[in-house]
């Protein structure tokens, strides 16, 4: 019986003609899918493309697993110990989407700080030809900055901040070589030390809550959060407390705990900024993450190396 190819998600039109020309993959919408899957055991690769947990139960539902191609840097939906477990080569789709969210998070930062969406719904709303007064934003370059997180997306965040003349403190697994910017051991520290907090961290059961309560109010009034990395590294009760009582001035999210059925508080809102999980949603940095899927695919099922592996197998 010859090796299966399945993708599981919503991928583009492009993405699945491809999968479906270089590998003959079918495309199933979602993880409850294989229940109607007849010869799964012939199933080798699996393209992934979905936020839902891919637990070891589900690997066993597919025996002949070689290889899980993941599409996306954040893998934290994959138990990588169960697919290790059962020698199953894991891998994702990391650098190429680095410029694309490091640019989100750095727009996000200058438009909750210049109020850049209030402005044009005043603007839209007549405000400004019926002479009504819009309040002053906040300068963005200049500020205290901290990474939570100084890997490869964290440190094209702090890149893209020096040229905006800010000091930059960051907190990663230990002290990196920088052209002089601040070390903390840990989140707390960093976040009393500066006025915005960059979470970049990556996602799974290690950073879960990484940003507590604790952490949020050692910002202070001043200080804004804003997170590009998974919505699971944030208390997002403690947020939601500190937003409503005006304990930090504000927060820019693209990432929820429960996306896409965010907590409907965060709309009721006027301190935060809301995105929809958009941080590699350009044209050209999805078609590299696809091609790269696609090469780790090839990779495996021809029988050499991964070119971006997560485990070792």
């Amino acid at each position: 019986m010859p090796m299966r190819v399945l993708a599981i998600g919503t991928y583009s039109d492009l993405d699945a003609e491809a999968l479906r020309q270089d590998f003959g993959a079918e495309i199933l919408p979602g993880l409850d899918d294989l229940a109607g899957l007849s010869g799964r055991e012939a199933v080798a690769a699996l393209a992934y493309k979905s936020g839902a947990a891919l637990d070891g139960a589900v690997m066993d539902r597919l025996p002949g697993l070689k290889v899980i191609a993941n599409f996306g840097v954040g893998y934290d939906a994959i138990d990588i110990p169960a697919a290790t477990a059962r020698g199953i080569q894991v891998t994702n789709t990391p650098d190429v989407l680095n410029d694309d969210v490091a640019d989100l998070a750095v727009a996000m930062w200058i438009a909750l700080a210049r109020q850049m969406y209030p402005a044009e719904n005043w603007l839209r709303e007549g405000a400004w030809h019926q002479g009504r007064p819009l309040a002053l934003a906040r300068k963005a370059s200049g500020r205290r900055v901290g990474i939570l997180g100084l890997g490869r997306i964290g440190r094209e965040i702090a890149n893209r901040l020096a040229a905006f003349k800010c000091e930059i403190h960051y907190v990663s697994r230990q002290e990196k070589e920088t052209p002089g910017w601040t070390y903390h051991a840990d989140a707390t520290s960093l976040a009393a030390a500066v006025d915005d907090l960059f979470v970049a961290l990556v996602g799974g059961p290690d950073t879960e809550g990484a940003v507590s309560a604790e952490v949020i109010l050692a910002l202070g009034a001043d200080g804004t959060l804003i997170n590009i990395a998974r919505g699971s590294v944030v208390d997002e009760e403690a947020l939601l407390q500190a937003l409503g009582n005006r304990l930090i001035r504000g927060a820019a999210l693209d990432v929820f705990r429960d996306e896409p059925n965010i907590d409907r508080r965060f709309l009721a809102l006027d301190n935060v900024l809301l995105l929809p999980h958009i941080g590699s949603a350009t044209t050209e940095t999805r078609a590299e993450m696809g091609a790269l899927q696609r090469q780790n695919l090839r990779a495996v099922l021809d029988g050499q190396p991964a070119l971006t592996p997560v485990n070792r197998v």
